[in-house]
């Protein structure tokens, strides 16, 4: 449960700010996106290892 401690006489949209930040670092709408479709485990694997070659080229770019 997220709690935003509201101090005296702070603006409501303050504290709505405050809410929606701690709110968005939990996580929860991105985990509820991601498991509303489901992904074959090789699917999966495949991005992984596409990802990984991207960022193995990335760094031996860097390196020159």
């Amino acid at each position: 449960m997220i709690v935003v401690p509201v101090k005296e006489g702070e603006n409501i949209e303050k504290a709505l700010k405050k809410f929606k930040r701690k709110f968005e670092k939990t996580g929860v709408v991105k985990e509820l996106r991601r498991r509303q479709q489901f992904e074959k485990p090789s699917e999966l694997k495949r991005e992984r290892m596409l990802h990984a070659v991207y960022v193995q080229q990335m760094h031996a770019h860097d390196e020159i």
